[in-house]
């Protein structure tokens, strides 16, 4: 079996021009808005004109010299690490320069425009990410003409690379919504080389499975450890791979852990609340408690399942007047409690941008897991969609067979109520950061939450960023450790011990005001942040023990083997 899931189909009526089915976003809307600013400030627009006439014809006549010979560097330059222009044509060939240094005058043309228009915070960022997405799609790499690997390859073929490409093509408008394929998913089965961590499903709900995995050790620590996935994506990101799991790392280190495993949310689940999520997680972490004899349990929490383990820690001390001791300790991994600052994706979640994409879910009563995938994709689209144009379209390459694309590729739905909820209370109105948000009948107080945490943020986080990240320090009412690991949203996660990772600590008691002022005295170490962390929580682990005979126990019986059912679905 694929690790993909089929989705629920849902047949909507033809989509209007710019409609939530088309534009979920609302960026058309932005660029008009886009428009008008230019036409209060004609000077300002004229003036951009007048400076993309300058840098083409600056450009004309670097290529000009270029062609008798002249290597010097021309006065528009890629991004660093922009890998769509790293082939030498783009610099050797005068053909190739041309096509670049049109590209990169007309692209700073157009952030040059959406300055000139003079629009507010919020219309800035929306222009700013709608013109971002133009600029990206008609870069001249997407284009067999425009790109040196894609006609070296089709000469080195006989042009049979581009039959192949044509065929990836086809495929993909008539099975992938017309979007390029990311990974060859036939390599991987969940349960065989995904999520395969032995384990036992020890609680079954309505909302999710419990899993329990078998000790690795002759010893285990006293505390539990329940891992809290986030309830947008498959739980075994967290147990992706031999090697590169997370979980097996806890359970060959000691730790008796558990991992949720949620259902994925149909049509009769449209009224689940963020409320039900919270009550979930709490008898989750009760049952982990039953099973094991123990008062207390660690929680490590990844995005927005980091986010729930902070509420129900926050939930649990308002309803026992601050003195609950359940959660022993937190770690969240790239995680926001202050959505303040959300990054890129403030762009796609505006008031507006959530009422499409509520008026989208209304029709099927979830949130469609392609939609998901799709913001996801929109904020890193050179990477995760052109990047894939050039490859399976233009060079006629199979898409990679890769565990994190395949997980990637694996989405998941989310209840209608869950997801308008979270949208309005975080993105919009930021309520739990700002102590007002209720949930499950109490108010929630980030400073209630005593327990100690451990938040680890990535550099590269384009989904949370660090930086944001960071404010999270200045929330919680207990010791508080920051550490900032390399890669991105989910390499940074999926982080296993090697040459090329490398973490950042700072043990500054009290922590920097800023994380600016935190990362300038931060020192550097080699290896993964997995490590330190479980120099951290074995502290707050306890004393080992004999591990537990079996799973489960008499009130929560072994259900069936790990991973379970709800990760099929």
């Amino acid at each position: 079996m694929s690790a993909t899931t089929s989705e629920k189909a849902v047949a909507p009526a033809e989509p209007a021009p710019f409609s939530p089915l088309v534009d979920p976003a609302a960026l058309a809307p932005a660029l008009g808005r886009l428009a008008s600013g230019l036409v209060r400030h004609p000077a300002r627009a004229l003036g951009a004109g007048v400076r993309l006439g300058g840098n083409l014809a600056v450009a004309g006549a670097e290529i000009a010299a270029r062609a008798f010979g002249w290597d010097g560097e021309p006065s528009l330059a890629p991004a660093g690490g922009d890998r769509r222009f790293s082939d030498p044509l783009w610099e050797e060939s005068p053909w190739f320069l041309a096509q670049r240094q049109a590209y990169l005058a007309w692209a700073r043309w157009l952030r040059d425009l959406a300055d000139a228009a003079e629009l507010d915070e919020a219309g800035s960022l929306k222009a700013d990410a709608a013109l971002g997405l133009v600029a990206d799609a008609l870069a001249p790499t997407n284009f067999l003409g425009g790109n040196p690997a894609a006609l070296r390859r089709a000469v080195e073929t006989r042009g049979g690379s581009v039959l192949e490409g044509l065929a990836n093509l086809l495929e993909d408008l008539a099975e992938n919504g017309g979007r390029p394929r990311q990974v060859d998913g036939s390599a991987f089965e969940v349960g065989r080389n995904l999520g395969c961590t032995p384990g036992s499903v020890v609680l079954r709900t309505d909302l999710f499975e419990l899993l329990q995995y078998h000790p690795q050790t002759e010893t285990v620590h006293e505390t539990p450890l329940l891992l809290s996935p986030p309830w947008i994506n498959r739980y075994y990101i967290m147990d992706l791979a031999p090697g590169k799991s997370f979980a097996e790392w806890a359970v060959s280190h000691g730790h008796t852990t558990f991992a949720l495993s949620y259902r994925n949310p149909d049509e009769s689940m449209r009224g689940v609340r963020l409320d039900d999520y919270l009550r979930g997680l709490d008898t989750a972490l009760d049952a982990v408690c039953e099973i094991t004899g123990s008062t207390r349990a660690n929680v490590v929490g990844l995005c927005v399942g980091g986010t729930l383990a902070v509420m129900l820690a926050a939930w649990r001390a308002a309803g026992s007047g601050g003195s609950d001791q359940r959660l022993r300790s937190i770690t969240l991994l790239n995680t926001l409690v202050d959505f303040s600052e959300p990054g890129p994706l403030a762009a796609y979640t505006d008031a507006e941008a959530v009422a499409r994409v509520e008026e989208r879910m209304a029709a099927a009563g979830y949130l469609e897991a392609r939609d998901m995938a799709r913001t996801f994709d929109a904020l890193r689209s050179n990477d995760l969609v052109w990047n894939y144009v050039g490859a399976n379209w233009l060079r006629g390459e199979t898409p990679p067979a890769f565990d994190i694309l395949a997980w990637n590729a694996d989405a998941t739905r989310v209840p209608e109520a869950t997801h308008s909820q979270y949208l309005r209370s975080f993105y919009l109105e930021n309520r739990l950061a700002r102590g007002r948000l209720e949930l499950a009948g109490r108010p929630l107080r980030t400073e209630a939450v005593k327990a100690p945490a451990y938040v680890l943020a990535a550099e590269n986080d384009h989904i949370t960023p660090w930086r944001s990240s960071y404010a999270t320090t200045r929330l919680l009412g207990g010791d508080v450790r920051f550490v900032l690991s390399s890669a991105g949203h989910i390499a940074g996660i999926v982080n296993p011990p090697g040459p090329k990772r490398r973490h950042w600590t700072n043990e500054a008691e009290p922590l920097p005001a800023g994380p600016e002022e935190w990362r300038e005295r931060a020192e550097e170490h080699p290896g993964s942040w997995w490590e330190h962390w479980a120099d951290w929580i074995e502290a707050r682990s306890g004393p080992r023990r004999p591990p537990p005979s079996g799973a489960g126990s008499r009130k929560h019986p072994v259900l069936g083997e790990a991973p379970g059912t709800y990760v099929h679905g």
